[in-house]
């Protein structure tokens, strides 16, 4: 499905969500890294109200004093930002918008996800406070395990998932380089309308699915059989078909999740998991993968939420992974003395 007549499904959504004035409500992002500064800048500037909640001071601080900020490598990324809050940042060449950066949620009816998987329950947490009885929070973040993190704590009606493709980084804080265009997949959830028409006003290329399980298993076999190779070697990941041993590697950990994913009969939207990770690899040459990008700057990565739990639902359906295992173990031996 997808929703072509944004300005009818706006509008029917404004109309009935009026009380006493036409302003719309406002959205949560959760994260302050790069996903979420790409989708607070191209919802902010789409004229959405756009409130961000994370910890991190640096990030918070440039947020409030200069919004959420766009360097695209992608003219169609930039053309969707519009209004009259737009801003313009000489030393990156940005567009951006005006956002409200906290550490504290008071009220929200409307959030995305966009943190790290390890920062999940945490985040449930702070949005229990926060999220009001008739609310939704939609999470787009990599891994398995979240969707049901937030279910725990905030209830399964109020929880929604998704995923999202697009390759970013974060260039300083409150401002992300972005390639390609971004395209989100999201559950069919009875709450979602508006979430839905805020993130196509923004610009960005969505498409509703009836069972999403399909496409996180499909992303999760991607991430296993790219991220921790780019982590481990410390290359972009063009860089794993040029090295042989890297390139089988990569086909044991997509064909090792790909049985996972059967056992659970779950399909995925490809057919052949060691292509769809090569042609990934390919057309993302030059990307630094996020788990990369999280040793290169000594952060924690999502190692366990990608094939820590691939190993994990293998051996639960007695599936053998040992190529996941490696990398997990190995991923996780570079980040213990942090």
């Amino acid at each position: 499905m997808r929703y072509a007549n944004t300005k009818l499904l706006m509008l029917k959504y404004l109309q009935g969500n009026c009380e006493g004035s036409m302003k719309r409500d406002s959205i949560l992002i959760v994260g302050t890294g790069a996903l979420a500064t790409l989708f607070a800048a191209k919802l902010s500037s789409a004229g959405v109200d756009v409130t961000m909640l994370g910890s991190w001071t640096d990030g918070l601080d440039a947020l409030n004093k200069h919004g959420a900020r766009l360097a695209s490598l992608c003219p169609s990324d930039i053309s969707p930002l519009r209004g009259e809050n737009l801003s313009f940042h000489p030393e990156w060449g940005v567009r951006g918008g005006e956002v409200r950066a906290v550490r504290e949620c008071e009220k929200a009816r409307y959030a995305i996800v966009l943190t790290k998987s390890w920062q999940t329950e945490r985040v449930a947490h702070k949005l229990k406070k926060c999220l009001t009885e008739d609310g939704v929070v939609l999470t787009l973040q990599n891994g398995l395990g979240n969707g049901k993190i937030l279910a725990d704590i905030l209830g399964a009606e109020r929880v929604a998932q998704g995923i999202t493709v697009v390759g970013a980084s974060l260039q300083e804080p409150g401002v992300v380089r972005v390639s390609g265009d971004a395209r989100v997949s999201v559950e069919t959830h009875p709450r979602l309308g508006p979430i839905n028409a805020f993130l196509t006003e923004a610009g960005l290329e969505l498409e509703s699915v009836p069972d999403v399980q399909s496409l996180i298993w499909s992303k999760l076999a991607i991430n296993a059989a790219i991220n921790p190779l780019t982590a481990l070697l410390d290359i972009p990941n063009g860089d794993l078909l040029k090295n042989p041993g890297a390139k089988k590697l990569m086909a044991e950990l997509a064909r090792e999740t790909a049985s996972v994913a059967e056992a659970q009969g779950i399909p995925l939207s490809f057919d052949d998991p060691v292509a769809a990770a090569e042609g990934v690899a390919r057309r993302t040459s030059t990307n630094i993968s996020s788990m990369l990008q999280d040793l290169r700057r000594g952060a924690p990565t999502e190692i366990d939420a990608i094939c820590g739990a691939i190993t994990r639902a293998g051996e639960a359906h007695r599936i053998s992974t040992p190529a996941n295992r490696t990398c997990w173990k190995l991923v996780k031996a570079r980040t213990e003395d942090r």
